[in-house]
C-alpha cells in the first residue's frame, strides 16, 4: 500500500531555501509507504527542483527549469522484499521520473542510487528539441545512515552530471522502519552540523586568492536576451562583479559580456537567464511571479572554475530583490548588491530587467527605478 501526500507549504524566514517566496507556495513532497500489515516500512518528505540543458535544432543551448512538483505521483514505490530493498518512484509533469533506491546493511541503510528520467519528445516543455528521447541520469550515492534513525538535512544538497543539476532540500527521510514506528533519533547531514543559514556551498579546496588584483573600475555594462516561439521573453541590462570572500581573503571579477555566453528559458511563473564563460560554468538568474502581479530575483546558482581546477559553487532559493509589477521592468543605475551568501555577492550596475510580458522584443516604456 502507498499512501502520499502533496502539501502546500507557506514559506518562512524558518524555513531554509523554499523555492518560491511571498504568496507563491512551493511544495513538499510526502510519501509514507506501509507494507502488508499496514505498518510503515518507509517514510520521507522533501523538496526538490532540476535543471536540464539541451541544445535545439538551431544548435542554441537553452535550459529548462522543473520546479512545479503538485502533480506528483508515486506509481512504483515499494517497500522491497527479500530481493530488493525499498524504493522510491515518483512521476510528475508529462515527462519526468525519478528513482531512489535504499539498501540495508547490519548496523545501517543507504541511499544507494537516484536517477531522474526526462522525455524529450515533450514538445512543450522541450521546444525545438535537437535530439529526441527518454534521457537517464544515474547517480550512485551509496550514502549511509544508521539504523533507525532519520535522515534530515535542510541545506541544499546538489547533484550535478550531464546536463542535469538536481537541488534537493528539507530532507527527511528513514527507510527499513522497525516494527512500523519512526525514529525521533536525527542523523543530520554534514551541511547542517555546520550551518543553519539559508545557503549552502558545495566547494572543493580554495585557491589562494592572495594574487588576484581587486578590478578597480566597473565591468562593461551587457544585454543579455532569451527567446521562446513567440519572440523574445527575457531582457537584462547590466553589468556585473563578483565578490568571492574565503578565509578572509577577497577576490573580486567583471564579467567581461564580450567573452560571455547566455541562455535561459521562460515559462508562465518563472523565468531563467544563464551565463557562462571559460571560468564560469553557470551563472544561472531565477524569477518568479508573486500575487500574479509582480516579478522578483528569487534564486541565484553559481558554479566557477579555478586556475588550480577547483570548483566554487554555491545557490541561494530564498532571494528577494529586484521586485517590479508585472508588464514593467526593474531598473537601478546606481551600485546595488545582490548577497547570494556570506562568501558571495554580486554587484550591479546600470541594472534594468525585465523577465515576464515583453512586448515587440522591447522593454516596457514604464520602468520601476530605484
Amino acid at each position: 500500500m502507498v499512501c502520499f501526500g502533496v502539501s502546500p507549504f507557506p514559506s518562512s524566514e524558518l524555513v531554509l531555501l523554499c523555492l518560491v517566496l511571498g504568496a507563491v507556495s512551493s511544495f513538499a513532497l510526502e510519501l509514507n509507504l506501509t507494507d502488508s500489515g499496514k505498518a510503515t516500512c518507509l517514510y520521507a518528505k522533501w523538496q526538490m527542483n532540476f535543471t536540464i540543458h539541451y541544445e535545439t535544432t538551431r544548435k542554441i543551448y537553452t535550459i529548462v527549469t522543473i520546479s512545479d512538483l503538485g502533480n506528483a505521483t508515486y506509481s512504483g514505490s515499494t517497500c522491497g522484499d527479500y530481493q530488493s530493498g525499498p524504493k522510491i518512484a515518483v512521476q510528475f509533469g508529462s515527462s519526468f521520473s525519478w528513482t531512489v533506491n535504499f539498501t540495508k546493511e547490519v548496523s545501517t541503510y543507504s541511499i544507494d542510487s537516484i536517477s531522474f528520467s526526462y522525455d524529450t519528445n515533450d514538445n512543450t516543455t522541450f521546444p525545438d528539441a535537437k535530439e529526441k528521447g527518454i534521457f537517464t541520469v544515474y547517480d550512485p550515492v551509496a550514502f549511509r545512515i544508521p539504523l533507525n534513525d532519520i535522515f534530515r538535512c535542510n541545506s541544499i544538497s546538489t547533484l550535478e552530471k550531464n546536463d542535469v543539476i538536481q537541488h534537493y532540500w528539507d530532507v527527511h527521510i528513514q527507510a527499513f522502519a522497525q516494527n512500523g514506528t519512526l525514529s525521533t533519533k536525527e542523523f543530520l547531514c554534514d551541511e547542517d552540523k555546520i550551518s543553519t543559514t539559508v545557503v549552502s556551498v558545495v566547494h572543493t579546496t580554495m585557491p589562494s586568492l592572495t594574487t588576484t588584483p581587486i578590478p578597480k573600475e566597473k565591468p562593461e555594462v551587457g544585454s543579455y536576451s532569451v527567446n521562446n516561439v513567440n519572440g523574445t521573453c527575457l531582457l537584462a541590462t547590466m553589468g556585473l562583479q563578483l565578490n568571492i570572500t574565503q578565509d578572509k581573503v577577497a577576490s573580486v571579477i567583471n564579467i567581461n559580456p564580450n567573452t560571455t555566453d547566455f541562455t535561459g528559458s521562460c515559462h508562465s511563473q518563472t523565468a531563467l537567464l544563464s551565463l557562462n564563460s571559460s571560468n564560469i560554468k553557470y551563472l544561472n538568474f531565477v524569477f518568479a511571479v508573486k500575487n500574479e502581479n509582480r516579478f522578483y530575483l528569487k534564486e541565484v546558482n553559481v558554479s566557477m572554475y579555478f586556475i588550480n581546477g577547483s570548483v566554487f559553487s554555491i545557490a541561494n532559493n530564498n532571494l528577494s530583490y529586484w521586485d517590479a509589477p508585472l508588464g514593467s521592468s526593474y531598473m537601478c543605475n546606481k551600485e546595488q548588491m545582490v548577497s547570494v551568501s556570506g562568501a558571495f555577492q554580486i554587484n550591479t550596475f546600470d541594472l534594468r530587467v525585465q523577465p515576464f510580458n515583453i512586448i515587440e522584443g522591447k522593454y516596457s516604456t514604464e520602468p520601476r527605478s530605484k
